[in-house]
C-alpha cells in the first residue's frame, strides 16, 4: 500500500508570498492581501470603518478549481445560497467537458430507479458504507431531475433507470448550468491552473494560477477553495498541499480484454442476462460484488456491457494489482439450474433427432446461431452431425459450459464515454504505521484508522478550515448508470450549500462590527 504522507499545512511558509501580475484587481477575482506590518496594526475608528466598507464593497471570494459538474454546479449554488459572494472557476480545458461526451453525446443525468439512499448508495464501490448517511438525503437523484427541469430541461427515465434529457443531447444540460452560472454572476476563466494553494494565519488561501501558453501568472487570495477537479493530477497536488493524503488512482469502468481468438468471430454478439464471477489469484476471500448480474456484449477484444464493467468497478483496485489478469467465469443462463439444462437438452435431442447440431437448439436458451457453433466447438462437438449422433456425456458437457463458461481476462480496455477513477483524496484516512516479515515469512501490516477527514454533511475538510471537496476528486465512484453524476451533483450542492452559508455569516458579522462603530 503507497500512501503520500504531506507536510503538516502549519510549515507552509505563509510569509513567504510574492506578486508575479499587477494587473489583480476584484472585477477579476483577484484579492490583494495587506501586509504583515499593517495586519498587526491598531486601526482607528475612521479607519476601521473604512476596511469595513471596502471589505462589504468586495466581498469574500470563492475559488473552485475544476469547471466539471461538481465545479459548476457547486458555483451556482453558493451563489444561490450568497449573491453576494464573488466566485471564480479556474478551468485547464473546457468547461463540463465530461458532461459533453457522456452516455455517448446524450449525457446520462443521474439514475431514478433509487429512491431508497441505502439502495442508491450500494452503486458505489467506493464510498457505499460513508453515502448510507446524509449525503443523499441533502441532494438525492429526485432533487437533481427537479433542479434541471424547473431551469427548463425536460428529463426521461428509461427502462433501466437512465435519466436523460428529452432532446438526447448533453448540450441541453451544458447549456442549463452555463446560463445559471451567467445569470448568477458565476466568472469562469478557462486555460488555467491553480498551481500551488496554502493557507494564511489570517483565514485566507494563497492561490497561485499559471496560463502556461503564454507564461503567465497570478496570485490571489481566496476566502474558499472548492477542489473539484475530477481525476485531474493538479487537484490530488492541491490536496496534498493543503494536509490531505491521496489514495493512488487506478482505472475503473473499462472491459476486458480476453485471451479467446474464436470469441472475436462473435463480435457483436450481446446478452440480455448474464452472470459474471471474477476470480483473482490475489483475492482469497469471498467478495460477493465481484459476481454481477446484466447484459453483456462481445466485441472484438473482449467483453463489455453493463455486467462487465460493474464487475471492472468493485475490482478497480485488485485487478490493478493483479495487472488486470484473472479468470472470468460466465453463467449464460443465471434463472436455470444446471439439471435444468441438461434436461432441456435431452428432450431437444428426443425431437429433433434426424436435424444436425448447427441448425437446431433449444429457443429457450435465448442465444444466436453464431453463439451456439461457438460453444459446440469449445466442447469439441462436431456441428455437423446429427441430434441422433450426440452422446448425453457431450450434452452434459454443452450444459456445463453454458452454466460455466471460463474466459482468461488478459488486459483491460478504456469505456471511454463514462470512464471513471478509483482512488482520490478519502473520506478517512488510513495511515500504515509498520510493516514487518515474520520468520515464517508472513507480511504483518499495523494500520492507523483516523476518524473521517471530511465532512459529508458540509463537504468541508476537517484537516483545513474553509477547504471544501466535490465530485469524482474524492475517492468515491459509482457503476454506470448515472451515478457519478449523481455524485457530482450531490457533492457540489451540499459543498456550495455550505460556502453559501458561511459567506452569509460572514456578511452578518461584517454589517454587524459596522453597526456598533
Amino acid at each position: 500500500m503507497r500512501c503520500r504522507v504531506p507536510f503538516p499545512s502549519g510549515l507552509l511558509g505563509a510569509g513567504f508570498l510574492f506578486w508575479e501580475s499587477s494587473a489583480v484587481n476584484s472585477k477579476r477575482g483577484g484579492f490583494v492581501l495587506p501586509s504583515h506590518k499593517n495586519q498587526r496594526r491598531k486601526f482607528s475608528p475612521a479607519a476601521a470603518v473604512a476596511l469595513c466598507s471596502e471589505r462589504k464593497a468586495s466581498g469574500e471570494l470563492l475559488v473552485v478549481v475544476g469547471a466539471g459538474a461538481a465545479g459548476v454546479y457547486g458555483a451556482i449554488r453558493a451563489k444561490t445560497v450568497a449573491p453576494h459572494l464573488n466566485v471564480l472557476i479556474i478551468e485547464k480545458g473546457k468547461p463540463l467537458s465530461k458532461v459533453k461526451i457522456s452516455g455517448g453525446g446524450r449525457c446520462n443525468v443521474t439514475n431514478g430507479h433509487c429512491s431508497d439512499n441505502n439502495i442508491l448508495a450500494e452503486h458505489y464501490p467506493r464510498g457505499h458504507k460513508e453515502l448510507r448517511g446524509s449525503f443523499f438525503s441533502t441532494h438525492g437523484p429526485s432533487d437533481t431531475m427537479a433542479w434541471f427541469s424547473d431551469h427548463g430541461v425536460q428529463l426521461k427515465t428509461e427502462t433501466d433507470g437512465r435519466v436523460f434529457p428529452v432532446s438526447d443531447s448533453s448540450s441541453s444540460i451544458m447549456d442549463c448550468l452555463m446560463s445559471e452560472a451567467k445569470d448568477r454572476g458565476v466568472s469562469i476563466q478557462t486555460g488555467k491552473v491553480v498551481t500551488t494553494t496554502s493557507p494564511t494565519p489570517h483565514g485566507k488561501f494563497i492561490v497561485k494560477i499559471e496560463k502556461r501558453s503564454i507564461d503567465y501568472s497570478e496570485t490571489i487570495a481566496a476566502d474558499y477553495v472548492l477542489i473539484a477537479s475530477g481525476s485531474s493530477k493538479q487537484g490530488y497536488d492541491l490536496a496534498t498541499q493543503l494536509g490531505h493524503t491521496v489514495v493512488d488512482p487506478v482505472p475503473s469502468l473499462f472491459t476486458f480484454k480476453i485471451q479467446d481468438s474464436q470469441l472475436a468471430e462473435l463480435s457483436g454478439v450481446t446478452f440480455t442476462k448474464v452472470r459474471g464471477r471474477l476470480k483473482l489469484e490475489n483475492v482469497q476471500r469471498h467478495i460477493p460484488q465481484l459476481t454481477q448480474d446484466g447484459p453483456m456484449l462481445v466485441t472484438h477484444w473482449g467483453l463489455s456491457g453493463p455486467m462487465i464493467l460493474r464487475l471492472s468497478a468493485w475490482g478497480a483496485r485488485h485487478l490493478s494489482n493483479a495487472c488486470y489478469e484473472g479468470t472470468l467465469l460466465i453463467d449464460f443462463l443465471p434463472e436455470s439450474h444446471l439439471e435444468d439444462v441438461k434436461t432441456i437438452l435431452i428432450r431437444h435431442k428426443h425431437h429433433y433427432l434426424k436435424q444436425k447440431l448447427s441448425n437446431s437448439y433449444p429457443s429457450s436458451f435465448g442465444i444466436v446461431k453464431r453463439f451456439w457453433k461457438y460453444i459446440l466447438d469449445r466442447v469439441g462437438v462436431d456441428a455437423d452431425i446429427l441430434w441422433a449422433s450426440i452422446s448425453n456425456n457431450s450434452l452434459i458437457a454443452i450444459a456445463s459450459l453454458l452454466k460455466q463458461c471460463m474466459f482468461q481476462v488478459r488486459g483491460k480496455g478504456q469505456f471511454k464515454d463514462e470512464f471513471v477513477i478509483a482512488g482520490g483524496v478519502p473520506l478517512s484516512e488510513v495511515i500504515l504505521l509498520s510493516l514487518s516479515l515474520s520468520l515464517s515469512s508472513d507480511c504483518i501490516i499495523n494500520f492507523l484508522y483516523l476518524p473521517p477527514q471530511i465532512s459529508l454533511s458540509t463537504m468541508q475538510s476537517k484537516i483545513q478550515p474553509h477547504l471544501f471537496f466535490a465530485g469524482e476528486v474524492l475517492n468515491i465512484d459509482g457503476v454506470t448508470g448515472g451515478f457519478n453524476f449523481q455524485n457530482a451533483w450531490s457533492g457540489g450542492y451540499i459543498a456550495g450549500t455550505s460556502i453559501g452559508q458561511l459567506a452569509v455569516e460572514a456578511l452578518q458579522r461584517m454589517k454587524e462590527i459596522e453597526g456598533q462603530m
